[in-house]
């Protein structure tokens, strides 16, 4: 899903890549399955072959999960940060369609985040990360939800029929109905 996850925009993941690859778990998840859950140990980071994962989190006062983001097919998926630093998860990360994964532990990660020549890779991601959740929390307040929805069609127009509506109305933290209605005033002009 070309510029969902801009963080990997001009960074050169093809070593990464080719050792997830050739040196990862082959793992098959159906649709649902749980990649990781929040408050359990972050231990795994994967390259999607094929099919996306959807981020949540679980607002404890409204008792319902929120999608945060989605890690598709030629991406990677984990809760980075704290598989790097060994600590919990911060977000269940779940299979949003049946997935093909190539799977390393947060120790063969770390080993070759560490190795000569990825170093500057590991912080590239890093800060690259955070510029990508910085500018999505600044919109939550700069933008209208229809702008919001606007924007992520521009940057991904695909993804209206790659992701359902109700998980990308999670995604945008409103309700389907209010996707829906915006879908159809771009469509008709309303």
């Amino acid at each position: 899903m070309v510029d969902f996850n801009s963080y990997i925009n001009g960074l050169d993941l093809s070593r990464l890549t080719e050792y997830c690859i050739n040196h990862g778990q082959l793992k098959q998840y159906a649709k649902g399955d749980y990649f990781v859950k929040e408050d359990e140990e972050s231990r795994y980071i994967a390259y999607i072959e094929c099919g996306y994962f959807n981020y949540k989190v679980h607002n404890s006062s409204e008792g319902k999960d929120y999608i945060t983001g989605f890690a598709f097919e030629g991406e990677f998926v984990g809760d980075y940060p704290n598989c790097l630093s060994g600590k919990t998860s911060e977000v269940t990360i779940v299979a949003g369609t049946s997935c093909k994964i190539y799977q390393l532990t947060s120790e063969e990660l770390c080993r070759q985040l560490d190795s000569d020549g990825m170093r500057d890779l590991k912080l590239a991601i890093s800060d690259n990360l955070f510029s990508q959740v910085y500018t999505q929390y600044l919109d939550t307040y700069r933008m209208t939800t229809r702008e919001r929805y606007k924007r992520l069609l521009l940057r991904c127009p695909e993804i209206v029929q790659s992701i359902n509506l109700k998980d990308i109305a999670s995604y945008l933290k409103v309700t389907p109905t209010t996707i829906s209605n915006i879908r159809r005033e771009i469509t008709f002009g309303l």
